[in-house]
């Protein structure tokens, strides 16, 4: 029986990934995400598919009410990334812990053990990215470049420069990809970060202050705080800040 339970989880797991969309370049938004309730969780649908070098990709966001988890700590055989929106999520990672705030980031190897918990009085939020890639997964890759990890915001220097300033989280390879960049971008009013370009990692850029214009194939997108904005590899783009302020965004790369 217990064979029997283990083949057909491998057969759904199978069947999930071979009809899974190539996902589109474009800008996901907050406001019109689908919303699941669960036990002790909500959770936002983003986006779920594949890539050029991703066999699977899902992005989705959680939000939990004070004091409580949104499951066991556990293990899987994908890698998992975890932004922090709003809120404090205290992050156990192969036994270690801490408690994190908003812009802080995880990210978990493929088979260590790991939980969340908020342990605060008011909800926290977080996005929860899992991967798979195409490429067999090289765990020692992973472990040479460091392993699990999480990067506080706090500790994080900014960078001011003349369009704005920079956050970098962090730049590495991983179990799933040979490199994987994280930064995030402060762009002054009126703005382009740059001209119109394309490149071979794909990206995805997080929304976290104030309003943007995404150019994708020489169309524009707008984008509010919250949204998320997925550029496949070798897609023309560019993003412009649109709001009465500087705008603030997550901008990764990875293949």
């Amino acid at each position: 029986m217990k064979s029997f339970i283990t083949i057909l989880v491998l057969f759904i797991s199978i069947a999930r990934f071979t009809s899974a969309q190539p996902i589109d370049s474009k800008v996901y938004a907050w406001k019109t995400s689908p919303i699941v309730q669960k036990a002790n969780s909500e959770q936002r649908t983003i986006l779920e598919g594949t890539s050029t070098d991703f066999r699977h990709i899902e992005i989705h966001a959680t939000t939990l009410p004070p004091h409580q988890a949104p499951h066991p700590a556990h293990t899987h055989n994908d890698e998992e990334l975890i932004i922090i929106k709003e809120g404090k999520l205290t992050i156990t990672i192969a036994g270690k812990t801490k408690t994190l705030g908003a812009g802080s980031v995880a990210l978990m190897m493929p088979g260590d053990e790991h939980g969340f918990h908020n342990k605060e009085d008011s909800p926290a939020t977080y996005y929860v990215m899992r991967y798979s890639a195409k490429a067999p997964k090289d765990v020692e890759r992973g472990k040479k470049a460091g392993g699990s990890f999480w990067v506080d915001w706090n500790d994080v220097a900014f960078q001011p420069h003349d369009k704005g300033g920079i956050r970098r989280m962090f730049d590495r390879a991983t179990a799933m990809t040979k490199r994987f960049e994280m930064h995030v971008t402060t762009l002054n009013q009126g703005l382009w970060s740059h001209p119109p370009h394309t490149h071979r990692a794909a990206e995805i850029l997080l929304m976290i202050d104030n309003t943007a214009q995404e150019s994708i194939n020489d169309v524009l997108h707008p984008a509010a705080v919250g949204d998320l904005i997925f550029l496949e590899s070798n897609v023309p783009h560019a993003i412009q800040n649109t709001s009465k302020a500087s705008c603030t965004y997550f901008a990764f790369q990875f293949d």
